[in-house]
C-alpha cells in the first residue's frame, strides 16, 4: 500500500474531536436536517417536491425544538444538583 493511502486510512482510526462550545453545537443542525430528510424519504409513499420539503422542515423543526427543551431541562437539573 502506498504511503498516501496509509495516511488517509489512518485518519479514519481516530475520532474527530468536537468540543462542547456553543458554536460547536451548530453541527447538530446539519445532522438533524439529514436525519429529517432521510427519515421522510423512507416513510413518504409518493415524493412530491413541495410536500416532501414541507414535511422535512416540520420534522427538522420538531427535532431542534425537542433538543432545546431537553438541553434546558438537563441544564436545570444540573443547576439544581450543583
Amino acid at each position: 500500500m502506498s504511503l498516501i493511502v496509509t495516511l488517509i486510512l489512518a485518519d479514519f482510526t481516530t475520532p474527530e474531536r468536537i468540543g462542547v462550545t456553543p458554536s460547536s453545537m451548530l453541527w447538530l443542525l446539519p445532522l438533524a436536517l439529514s436525519v429529517a430528510v432521510v427519515y421522510k424519504a423512507t416513510k413518504v409513499r409518493e415524493v412530491r417536491t413541495v410536500n416532501f420539503i414541507k414535511e422535512s422542515v416540520v420534522l427538522f423543526a420538531s427535532i431542534v425544538v425537542f433538543m432545546f427543551i431537553t438541553a434546558a431541562a438537563l441544564l436545570g437539573i444540573a443547576w439544581l444538583v450543583t
